[in-house]
């Protein structure tokens, strides 16, 4: 039996506009961007780092989406920044088509 390598899901590459929060803390938001999307997690670039585990809220500044994230990984960046991989909570399945249709419309 063979181990398969790498992601399951294909992710879609695009910077989608959203607002990143503490749980605990929602007057500490960030503005940031999405560098890739799938149907359960997306990746964004922050200034903030973020531990394993943590619960941030996400709010997409297009399409009127907001749900609970949670910090599956967080890597500093060459230019300071930190890549922040989570898995998001609530979205619904026509959400990467919504992604899509955005990433089409900014082109």
């Amino acid at each position: 039996m063979s181990r398969q390598e790498g992601r399951i899901e294909k992710r879609i590459q695009v910077a989608v506009p959203l607002e990143l929060s503490s749980s605990e803390d929602h007057a500490s938001s960030e503005s940031t961007v999405t560098e890739n999307v799938c149907a359960h997690g997306t990746r964004v670039l922050t200034r903030r780092v973020r531990q394993p585990n943590e619960r941030v809220m996400v709010s997409f500044l297009e399409g009127d989406v907001r749900t609970q994230g949670r910090v599956v990984y967080c890597q500093r960046l060459l230019d300071g920044r930190f890549g922040v991989g989570l898995q998001l909570q609530g979205v619904d399945v026509n959400f990467v088509s919504t992604v899509q249709r955005w990433s089409q419309n900014q082109t």
